[in-house]
């Protein structure tokens, strides 16, 4: 089993500069749109079950 990971040798990540609006407004709506996305395909994660009567 590895228990060590890759150390990567970077000062900073992203760009250059800061965002501008219109990078942050497609990343808005790339989130807004996967959220939309993910609350739609949402499955219980536990089954309903009746419990059934024996008869004797």
């Amino acid at each position: 089993m590895r228990t060590r990971k890759k150390e990567l040798d970077v000062d900073f990540i992203g760009g250059v500069g800061p965002l501008t609006k219109e990078e942050e407004k497609r990343i808005s709506e790339v989130i807004k749109m996967l959220k939309a996305k993910g609350s739609s395909t949402h499955r219980p994660t536990r089954k309903l079950t009746t419990k059934k009567k024996t008869t004797a």
